[in-house]
This record gives structure tokens, C-alpha cells and sequence, in this order.
């Protein structure tokens, strides 16, 4: 045989059943309960929309060198560096510049420095 289970009749009989024992909210408690909703979802909203604005790249004016046999990158850094730059920084740019993953260049690879 099959057990019926009863349904509750009315919404005060629904809350008793969660343990709620028929709580109910104030026209307060609503307003509090809808300014908190709001918050969030605004404070989610404008979370998503924050944008970094990046400054457009400075075109640089390059030529094409023909690597030497025992010449690296780092030679290349120490020739077109600046008085005072770090040879780290000028490596990193002529790898990005180049597209390079590592800095090995091998004899007769063309790559590209920047214009002095």
C-alpha cells in the first residue's frame, strides 16, 4: 500500500513544514532584503564592466641585420642600447620584436633591430 504524504494546506502550514514556524517578513525586513539583493547584483554588474585602457604601441623604426657567426642577441642588446639601459630590457624587446621564445640566433638568421 502506498503512503500518502499529506500536503500542507495553507502557507503558514508550509512554513511550520521547513521549521520556519511561520515567520514572515515586514514591509522592513522586504526592504532590507531587496537593498541587499541590489547591491549585489549592481556590485557584480560593475565588476564586469571595468575595461584597461592600454596606450597604443609606439611605432619603432627598425632594420633588418643579418646575424654573424658567434654573434647572439646579447650582442645585438649591447650595440643598440642606450647609455645606462639594462641589456635584460633591450634582449626583451628584440625578442618581441622578433617574435622570439629564447634568445639564440643562429649565423645567417635576419633579425630585426631598431633603428639608431
Amino acid at each position: 500500500m502506498a503512503a500518502t504524504i499529506p500536503s500542507p494546506g495553507t502557507t503558514s502550514e508550509a512554513y511550520g513544514f521547513l521549521g520556519l514556524g511561520g515567520l514572515r517578513l515586514t514591509p522592513r525586513g522586504r526592504a532590507v532584503v531587496l537593498a541587499l539583493a541590489a547591491l549585489v547584483s549592481a556590485a557584480f554588474g560593475l565588476a564586469g564592466t571595468q575595461a584597461v585602457a592600454s596606450a597604443p604601441p609606439v611605432p619603432v623604426e627598425v632594420r633588418a641585420h643579418t646575424v654573424a657567426p658567434g654573434e647572439t642577441l646579447w650582442h645585438l642588446a649591447r650595440g643598440t642600447a642606450a647609455a645606462g639601459e639594462d641589456l635584460r630590457d633591450v634582449v626583451a624587446e628584440l625578442k618581441a620584436l622578433n617574435g622570439m621564445r629564447t634568445s639564440e640566433v643562429e649565423a645567417g638568421q635576419v633579425v630585426l633591430v631598431p633603428a639608431e
